[in-house]
């Protein structure tokens, strides 16, 4: 009974990485819908699957938060990751039901450079989650999320010259609502990203 009890190590790190995986290939999936030429209704329905996926691996966390009293980091943290990486999955599969629900049927090209700055975020992620197995790790984990914040950065920059744009140019007051959320919904993916960077730098501090 009380081996049940005892957690295996890996287990957590495991699904982090599996999370961040599943968010990298979520954020290829919108940047292919984004891209000339791409199948929208097919790349949708790829990102629906893969957000289940991902809800699947954060249950899987969570039942391991309460099946074990021992954990490799604080258990609030825990929570706390796997649930921010959970939200970038979710912003991104939000903004692709968005997509097909207003019928985008050209993409402008401040959003596809919008979704390649989430790419670009979420391959930091899948390159920082294997380093929380070691925290002598710490300073190129820093590097990692500072990599994500500066991107954050540029996200912003993006979206609000993408918004200065649609504006000053676009006639159309429905075209207007419609890409004014789309614009908003991407940049809220990138906040979430930077968000998962700020509870690992976080978890670094208090192991330090």
């Amino acid at each position: 009974m009380f081996r049940k009890l005892l957690p295996q190590e890996h287990g957590y790190f495991d699904l982090f990485e599996l999370h961040a995986t599943l968010g990298l290939k979520v954020c290829q999936e919108l940047q292919a819908m984004f891209a000339e030429g791409g199948d929208m209704t097919v790349r949708a329905g790829v990102i629906k699957e893969l957000e289940k996926e991902a809800d699947q691996v954060t249950r899987s966390c969570m039942d391991a938060l309460h099946r074990t009293f021992i954990t490799p980091m604080d258990r609030a943290d825990i929570q706390l990751l796997i649930q921010r990486l959970d939200d970038v999955v979710d912003s991104v599969e939000s903004m692709a039901a968005r997509v097909m629900l207003y019928e985008i049927d050209e993409v402008r090209p401040e959003a596809r450079a919008l979704g390649d700055i989430l790419v670009e975020c979420a391959k930091e992620t899948t390159l920082v989650m294997p380093m929380l197995r070691n925290m002598k790790n710490a300073e190129a984990i820093k590097k990692h999320c500072v990599k994500i914040f500066d991107l954050e950065n540029e996200g912003d920059l993006i979206m609000r010259n993408a918004l200065a744009k649609l504006f000053k140019e676009e006639k159309d007051a429905i075209t207007l609502i419609k890409w004014k959320e789309l614009y908003e919904r991407l940049e809220k993916a990138t906040d979430r990203c930077e968000a998962v960077a700020s509870i690992i730098q976080s978890i670094v501090i208090e192991a330090s």
